[in-house]
């Protein structure tokens, strides 16, 4: 058995932190709902309040890339522009070996950094 879990770190300008959570807050229950999707979580970090994550985990590649293609995923890009910095999204598959105890389970990553458009 495995999923796909997705983080996207943002860090958002303070006075667009309010604009940008409420954009994420009202995409992710839509995110939810979408074929695969298991956990859409928006997080913000309590060392800095505007240091912001989304936590998504999906069941294949196929239905992550059915997301990334999506409405909603192109509207969360959009409001990328509120960012102060260019945001990280990263990709890893986790795997959990059926009918095997494992105490940690076998990760693999790649990390992306998008360019934000002058």
């Amino acid at each position: 058995m495995f999923m796909i879990l997705v983080i996207i770190r943002m860090n958002v300008l303070s006075e667009k932190r309010m604009e940008l959570s409420q954009t994420i807050g009202s995409l992710s229950g839509s995110i939810r709902m979408e074929k695969g999707c298991n956990r859409c979580d928006f997080c913000q970090s309590i060392e800095d309040k505007n240091r912001l994550f989304l936590l998504e985990e999906w069941d294949t590649q196929e239905n992550l890339m059915t997301h990334l293609k999506s409405e909603h995923f192109r509207v969360l890009r959009g409001a990328m522009n509120l960012l102060k910095e260019p945001y990280e999204i990263m990709f890893h598959t986790v795997f959990h070996p059926e009918g095997m105890e494992v105490s940690q389970p076998i990760i693999s990553s790649q990390t992306y950094r998008e360019e934000l458009p002058l």
